[in-house]
């Protein structure tokens, strides 16, 4: 397959923020993964207690991006605060991306619209809640309705959303059934049932996470 065909994405771990560790970090993932470049490349969680400034990391990635070693880059994990401070030093148009956590149970609008308002797509990590989607009534009802299974109503949902979303799988008819999903279209009323699941359950929430926005 030609490298052009591959959108490739890695991230930066919080312990290797400082400039020099992060330049190293990305030439370490570009020898494993055999390529000169990815095509996203991100911070995988915000500095825990700003022990690395923002301003220091964001720009080292930013030059990273000038060195050609990544055609995009972009956050995960952040803030509305922290989505604020990112572009005020980068500038509006530089972040591709904020993945963060969605779910039904889970829906993050306000910083989802937050991140839209500035230009920044949202990924969404973890949409079948750790396979928690498969055992909630009301997705078994819509997915009963379009002879589908619960994940895939849970992914047509964020697709609908206007969100990007990475469902893992290793298994190939599950995958096969993930690409599916973004073939279906979900009524108003369905989306609006969909609305009510929010629950605030948070899954990944390490304890060097940030102040999360409610």
């Amino acid at each position: 397959m030609p490298r052009s065909d591959i959108f490739l994405t890695t991230k930066v771990w919080f312990d290797n923020l400082e400039p020099a560790a992060l330049k190293a970090s990305v030439d370490e993932s570009l020898q494993k993964l055999g390529t000169d470049y990815v095509d996203l490349l991100l911070i995988h969680w915000p500095s825990p207690e700003d022990e690395v400034p923002m301003v220091d990391y964001l720009t080292a990635l930013k030059e990273v991006k000038a060195e050609g070693k990544a055609r995009n880059i972009g956050i995960s994990n952040f803030t509305i605060a922290q989505v604020d401070e990112a572009v005020s030093i980068l500038g509006k148009g530089e972040i591709l991306t904020n993945q963060v956590e969605v779910h039904p149970f889970l829906q993050n609008r306000k910083l989802v619209d937050h991140c839209e308002q500035h230009g920044i797509q949202i990924t969404a990590f973890m949409p079948l809640a750790v396979g928690k989607v498969m055992d909630d009534p009301t997705l078994k009802q819509i997915a009963d309705a379009h002879d589908v299974t619960p994940a895939q109503i849970a992914l047509a949902w964020v697709k609908q959303r206007n969100m990007i979303t990475i469902p893992s799988s290793t298994k190939a008819r599950n995958i096969q059934s993930n690409i599916a999903a973004f073939d279906l279209a979900l009524s108003d009323s369905e989306m609006a049932e969909i609305a009510t699941l929010d629950r605030k359950e948070r899954i990944a929430n390490p304890d060097f996470a940030p102040a999360w926005d409610e």
